[in-house]
């Protein structure tokens, strides 16, 4: 079954911290890439961060420095640690596989719900 699970959004203040989670089949998570993108009201979803099988990492440039991503490849599950949030990171997260780290492009549509993440100024 193909599945992608994403929780650990919630409101906080400007400067907080949250850690999202998301729990991948096996099928979509072994030996892949995968990504986290976000979707604010009104806006296209844009790509954030990535991490290949291996740990390599790549960040779009607004939260490098402050967001962390990770993976542990026995529990497919992937985080994203989000320290000093900003109001411009409000919006929807989900979880993908993507077709390299470099680019962030997704592999599946998706169909998850996301998570959504509220940064109050």
């Amino acid at each position: 079954q193909v599945q992608l699970v994403e929780s650990g959004g919630g409101l906080v203040q400007t400067g907080g911290s949250l850690r999202l989670t998301c729990e991948a089949s096996p099928s979509i998570f072994n030996r892949r890439a995968m990504g986290w993108f976000r979707q604010a009201p009104g806006k296209q979803r844009e790509r954030v961060a990535a991490i290949s099988e291996f740990g390599s990492k790549n960040y779009i440039s607004s939260v490098q420095g402050r967001f962390i991503i990770s993976r542990d490849n026995v529990k497919n599950t992937m985080w994203l640690q989000m320290n000093d949030l900003k109001p411009e990171d409000t919006g929807v997260y989900y979880c993908n596989a993507v077709v390299g780290i470099a680019l962030m492009e997704p592999l599946l549509d998706f169909r998850g719900q996301g998570t959504q993440v509220t940064v109050s100024s």
